[in-house]
């Protein structure tokens, strides 16, 4: 895969602080689907909020639920603002296709090289409707 981002949902721009996870994570019951907290008491950052923040998503790891908890998430407005794979997951980007046909606001999915992801952690970024990343600006 080359550097550039590519997308694998279309859905809305979006903008928010990166969260990049130090370790792949389970949806289903990794993920409060109604708070959209990382629940999972092992992984590495278990409470924090994945709603409304740029997703950088190492791995998943596989539960075929995995897309009805994204999906519930984009319904109730708990969802990431947009989700960086280093590879396609068919089961979770379900989640946002299905959304999106029941004709919900979905937020974009795109890929991106996992290499790239430490370059992202912290900073406000929008990924545009291009699927290209672009930093905050920063002033001081």
């Amino acid at each position: 895969m080359n550097s550039a981002p590519e997308i694998l949902v279309p859905g809305r721009a979006g903008q928010g602080e990166a969260l990049v996870l130090t370790a792949p994570i389970s949806f289903w019951g990794g993920v409060d689907p109604k708070t959209g907290r990382i629940a999972d008491v092992r992984h590495p950052q278990h409470g924090v909020t994945i709603s409304g923040r740029v997703l950088f998503l190492p791995g998943t790891i596989g539960s075929s639920s995995a897309s009805a908890v994204l999906m519930e998430l984009v319904h109730n407005g708990g969802a990431p603002a947009a989700l960086v794979l280093h590879e396609p997951d068919a089961i979770l980007l379900l989640g946002l296709i299905v959304a999106r046909e029941m004709g919900w606001e979905t937020p974009m999915a795109i890929q991106l090289g996992r290499g790239q992801f430490d370059h992202f952690r912290g900073r406000v970024i929008t990924i545009a409707a291009d699927g290209s990343i672009r930093l905050r600006a920063e002033t001081s």
